[in-house]
């Protein structure tokens, strides 16, 4: 009998030990295969467990993003390459593509792809979403990599723009982290972003309660000094000295040797991706769908309630008198302008400054302006700006010569051309 056994389990011990290691390896992830099931089998394929919005939803807001949540093997990610234009569609009517702004994958969990559209959705009508299979669809980032098995397509119905849906887009303005969303990323932090080309300070009365950066040299930036040992950009005393309170952030060399921490690539890198965010803000504001409520072209002496307003002629002012936002107790309460080209704050004439009053709950941090070309604000000098200006083309607070001080409680980014200051102080709004 003995002899027997041993024959029979020398005989099977082939097949055995390796249905044995099959099932070892399938365990523990296999390298990202299935050896039983193959490439994306039904354990360890990307598969959608969630979405936003939810599959046959209706009255989604027109500028929402949409999502998908997957999962898959232990220790699954997606591979983001893969996640992209042609693997990550939504189509209207007609199977009309949308364009999208960004499709992207989250880096902290690396589970939740994202689809932005470029342009506000058009109430009313029904949006398909589909993330695809296949060798060009979407696929986890094990080596060898795992497809999703089968396409998947969610449908919803895009609403109206309302304030509470409003206020879910643009979020608080408040830094990342701090548990509300912000629109404007790591830019949230600035005071003022020049661009690719500077920013600039005459005067010693500006003081700005935040961080500056640009993606240009150090000597691009000049009269500032922030609380940095030695951390000096082209400072005359008694002529161009401005305090920053954070720290300035640009491309290296070091603006002095008695400066190491800044100037360097680490500060380019958080410069550049804050420039990249605040761009991202600006598309998505020019985005929003306006409330339908018409402004004019001069704001002054007007009292205008939550909405996103769009520039009649592409342009607004604010001449001849004071604009104020009414919140209408409301703290979230979010107002929106959109121009195709210019702000003018102040006037007429130089020497008259304008100012933006907030009233019943309205908050600095939950004010955008989105100027197509350049913002000019108070050139005179004086008076108080409301908001986070998003420029294309620059922005300059008063003149050369004037000693009284403008205030901007809010932010001036710029994403090409460079900001210039004079006896400005710039409080970046608190979360």
């Amino acid at each position: 009998m003995r002899s027997l056994f041993s024959r029979s389990y020398t005989a099977a011990a082939p097949w055995f030990f390796a249905l044995l290691a099959a099932a070892l390896v399938a365990a523990c992830g296999g390298g990202g295969r299935d050896p039983v099931l193959g490439n994306g089998g039904a354990t360890l394929a990307p598969s959608v467990t969630a979405t936003t919005p939810l599959n046959a939803a209706a009255g989604v807001c027109p500028s929402s993003a949409v999502t998908a949540s997957f999962s898959g093997a232990p220790g699954f990610r997606l591979d983001p390459a893969t996640v992209n234009a042609a693997s990550f569609t939504l189509t209207g009517p007609g199977a009309t593509p949308v364009v999208a702004s960004a499709i992207s994958v989250d880096a902290a969990t690396g589970r939740i792809a994202t689809f932005k559209p470029v342009a506000a959705l058009t109430p009313g009508v029904v949006y398909t979403a589909t993330l695809k299979s296949g060798a060009a669809g979407v696929k986890d980032n094990a080596t060898p990599a795992n497809a999703m098995v089968a396409d998947f397509s969610f449908a919803f119905t895009a609403g109206a723009s309302t304030p509470a849906c409003l206020q879910a887009a643009i979020g608080s303005g408040d830094a990342v982290g701090s548990g509300n969303a912000s629109i404007l990323g790591m830019a949230a932090p600035f005071g003022t972003i020049g661009g690719s080309a500077g920013m600039t300070n005459q005067g010693i009365l500006t003081i700005i309660n935040g961080d500056i950066g640009t993606t240009a040299v150090s000597t691009a930036v000049t009269g500032f000094h922030s609380t940095g040992p030695g951390c000096t950009y082209t400072e005359v005393l008694g002529m161009n000295m401005g305090l920053v309170t954070g720290r300035i952030y640009t491309a290296a060399p070091p603006p002095t040797v008695a400066c190491p921490t800044e100037g360097t690539a680490e500060t380019f890198a958080i410069a550049n991706q804050a420039r990249l965010d605040a761009v991202t803000a600006y598309n998505a504001l020019a985005a929003l769908p306006d409330g339908g409520v018409p402004a004019p072209a001069n704001l002054a002496t007007r009292t205008l309630a939550p909405g996103v307003y769009k520039a009649p002629g592409g342009s607004f002012m604010i001449q001849g008198g004071d604009l104020t936002l009414d919140a209408q107790g409301d703290p979230n309460a979010v107002f929106v302008f959109q121009m195709a080209s210019t702000l003018t704050v102040g006037g007429p004439g130089a020497a008259a400054p304008q100012s933006v009053t907030l009233i019943n709950g309205a908050q600095p941090k939950n004010v955008f302006w989105q100027v197509g070309t350049a913002a000019t604000i108070n050139a005179g000098g004086g008076g108080t700006m409301v908001g986070t200006i998003i420029a294309s083309s620059g922005a300059a607070f008063s003149t050369a010569g004037n000693v009284a001080v403008v205030t901007l409680n809010g932010r001036a980014l710029s994403l090409g051309a460079s900001v210039t200051l004079v006896n400005t102080v710039i409080n970046v709004p608190a979360p």
